[in-house]
């Protein structure tokens, strides 16, 4: 069955860097549209990014615009988002989705304070 295991959360100042990885398994996971979406503490879920089946085009929530990065490895059924200049309204716990799928990991928790 298809499972995520999202990893890569912490707590970072703001400014600061996470890189977020998502190890997908259950499905072919090179032939599916891939996407992370974050939920904030007493929000609904907000979609981030997506990227194509291939890599080859991504897409921005104008929130993160300019300033995450989401990218796969389609050899080893992981998604990443790289994420630089943090924000504490970014403050979230972070899950990667599938399209056509509305399962979800445990997600990861990213904390910006200071």
């Amino acid at each position: 069955q298809v499972h995520f295991v999202e990893s890569g959360g912490g707590l970072v100042q703001p400014g600061g860097s996470l890189r977020l990885s998502c190890a997908a398994s259950g499905f072919s996971f090179s032939k599916y549209a891939m996407s992370w979406v974050r939920q904030a503490p007493g929000k609904g879920l907000e979609w981030v990014s997506d990227i194509n089946s291939g890599g080859s085009s991504t897409y921005y929530a104008d929130s993160v615009k300019g300033r995450f990065t989401i990218s796969r490895d389609n050899a080893e059924n992981m998604l990443y988002l790289q994420m630089d200049s943090l924000k504490p309204e970014d403050t979230a716990v972070y899950y990667c989705a599938r399209a056509g799928y509305s399962g979800r990991g445990q997600g990861t928790q990213v904390t910006v304070s200071s």
